[in-house]
């Protein structure tokens, strides 16, 4: 056998992190993200890739016009950020199933520079009308470097259980 070749196939070998079951979400419960520095790259992509051409995130003299003291980042990009956090702890790797909502509310404004990371706190979790499946609610509160809350998240997201079977419609 040669380094590239291998005998055993994807399904003979464990993923190495595995996520969390609703059963393990339990209410009360809480954990943090890593941390992650917006950069103007990051602005600057995100605002064009989705289409935010507003006079608030391109220039910066309108947004200081505004009472704004840096480069502002949109809501919407902070809840990305933040979900990608919380996606990349892979409490969800190979177990969640679907986002079914969410509330949200923007607290204060983030800036070029900022720092952000997430703390989730699971609010409930109960079995869904499906067997092998539940439906967990958490808030996420979202940090900037002085651990200011500058954003707040709900959702709701359909889970796998620990009876879960592949298939299960």
């Amino acid at each position: 056998m040669t380094a590239t070749e291998s005998y055993l196939s994807s399904s003979e070998v464990e993923p190495l992190v595995r996520g969390k079951t609703w059963e393990e979400m339990k209410p009360g419960t809480s954990f943090r993200t890593a941390k992650r520095t917006v950069t103007e790259a990051d602005l600057i992509q995100f605002i064009t890739w989705a289409g935010f051409n507003e006079a608030l995130f391109f220039d910066a003299s309108h947004a200081a016009a505004g009472g704004y003291s840096g480069r502002l980042i949109p809501g919407a990009m902070v809840y990305c950020i933040a979900e990608g956090l919380v996606i990349q702890t892979n409490v969800l790797n190979g177990t969640g199933l679907a986002f079914m909502s969410m509330e949200l509310s923007v607290k204060k404004p983030v800036y070029v520079g900022d720092t952000l990371h997430a703390i989730v706190t699971t609010t409930q979790s109960r079995a869904s009308s499906k067997p092998g499946r539940g439906v967990v609610t958490a808030t996420v509160s979202v940090r900037n470097q002085r651990d200011e809350e500058v954003l707040v998240f709900t959702p709701v997201r359909l889970i796998r259980g620990t009876d879960y079977q592949e298939n299960q419609r």
